[in-house]
């Protein structure tokens, strides 16, 4: 159990650096077709997409990243906290 535990703190901690990149990016005046804002938007859509769905804007903000963060924070926290076998 230890090590799923880690390997799921380890991909949300992957997949949380992956959305702060993505949402520092979208900051800038970057082309679309870059491969490397292409390959951020092709992980990360589907974990933002729905809570989009769920959220509203904030004015002109999005604040779907900030709910993926915290639900990965959870989802890592609550496998740690789950009893071994």
């Amino acid at each position: 159990m230890a090590a799923f535990a880690t390997a799921v703190d380890i991909a949300c901690q992957v997949l949380i650096w992956i959305i702060v990149i993505r949402a520092l990016a979208s900051w800038f005046n970057v082309r679309p077709d870059n491969p490397v804002v292409s390959a951020l938007y092709r992980i990360t859509e589907p974990f933002l997409d729905p809570l989009r769905r769920i959220l509203p804007r904030v004015g002109m903000f999005d604040i779907a990243p900030i709910a993926a963060i915290l639900v990965l924070l959870l989802i890592s926290e609550v496998v740690h906290i789950l009893p071994t076998p």
